[in-house]
């Protein structure tokens, strides 16, 4: 259990920073996909209100990264911010962000990796990788590994549990597990029932492209990989005091739906029963980040600022420990977490 039964779906992300502002103060943060009117913006206007010593601001657009950076510089003066390109559609640009963020700092306190895609055309990294798995969880999965001896640079001094890495996923993930056979959604052979989406999708849900590309369902997948990533983060890393969760922020109006049709949008506006505010978008991962009482490993996966269990092919200690494999295959590197 949360330290704050009482939070929950309407409760502002601004509130839970004040509430645990002894875990902000003078701590280094990360948070990726910050942009103007999205969650991420949200979360670091929080954050920044409450003394951390460094927020890093990472995400794609340098524009909008600047204008952020800048609303916070308004807002709380006093906050150091420093900002650094991040695609996290390509290797070969985290690598290069993660060499930056090394210059800036020697320590993690909290990662939050916030950033995500949705597309509903078929489209690939420049490795080859589906876009949404290639942005969502494949580069994620990279940018993490490379900045744990950042974290682990922390978890020396924090208590154990402290120091965080927090995974936005959706609870989207219901819709599919991992498609282990077919990752990319090829579709040039039967796919396992293990592996198939869930069925009947509704509406608009259902709609494929010419070439057989569902955008929700490879959307799902990602999701359902942003919940295993975590699942091995917890099995690999509790043993140097550094905690991982995972968790739904709601439905919030974003830019990142800014590639659905009209009638893709409608379809999430039947299911959605509540829309969240920007700062009400923020508030479960922030919980995820700072109560203290999650130091203790006590879930995986929260929504609306409580743990829920999420569908049981995100939970799989078995495919989370396929999926860390395969990642490693498709980012071209082994990463010896028994040697931090």
């Amino acid at each position: 259990m949360t330290s704050h039964p009482e939070f929950g779906e309407r409760t502002p992300g601004t509130e839970v920073a004040k509430v645990f502002a002894d875990q902000v103060r003078g701590k280094t943060i990360l948070i990726t996909g910050v942009s103007p009117k999205g969650i991420g913006a949200a979360t670091a206007l929080a954050l920044a209100s409450q003394s951390p010593a460094l927020l890093i601001l990472a995400s794609r657009t340098q524009s909008k990264l600047d204008e952020v950076a800048a609303q916070i510089r308004t807002s709380h003066p006093s906050t150091r911010i420093e900002t650094v390109p991040l695609d996290l559609s390509s290797q070969s640009a985290i690598r290069t962000a993660a060499e930056t963020i090394a210059t800036l700092t020697p320590r993690l306190d909290i990662l939050i990796n916030n950033a995500g895609v949705v597309v509903t055309t078929r489209q690939s990294t420049p490795e080859g990788i589906e876009a949404q798995f290639g942005t969502n969880h494949i580069g994620p999965f990279l940018l993490t590994n490379l900045l744990l001896p950042l974290l682990r640079n922390a978890a020396v001094t924090n208590p154990p549990g402290a120091t965080r890495i927090v995974t936005l996923s959706s609870a989207g993930h219901r819709l599919s597990p991992i498609r282990f056979s077919d990752y990319n959604f090829v579709n040039d052979k039967p796919v396992p029932p293990e592996e198939d989406h869930f069925r009947p999708l509704a509406g608009a849900f259902a709609k494929c492209t010419e070439d057989g590309y569902n955008g929700i369902v490879t959307y799902a997948q990602s999701k359902t990989a942003n919940v295993l990533m975590t699942v091995e983060l917890q099995k690999r890393l509790g043993r140097v005091g550094i905690g991982a969760y995972s968790l739904h922020p709601g439905s919030i109006e974003t830019e990142l739906s800014r590639n659905q049709d009209e009638e893709l949008n409608a379809q999430f506006l039947k299911v959605a029963p509540y829309w969240k505010t920007l700062d009400e978008g923020c508030s479960t991962t922030l919980v995820a980040a700072l109560d203290p009482a999650l130091n203790e490993p006590k879930g995986l996966y929260l929504d609306n600022c409580q743990f829920k269990d999420p569908y049981p092919h995100a939970s799989d200690p078995v495919a989370a420990e396929r999926l860390w494999k395969l990642s490693e295959e498709l980012v071209g590197q082994k990463f010896d977490l028994e040697a931090l």
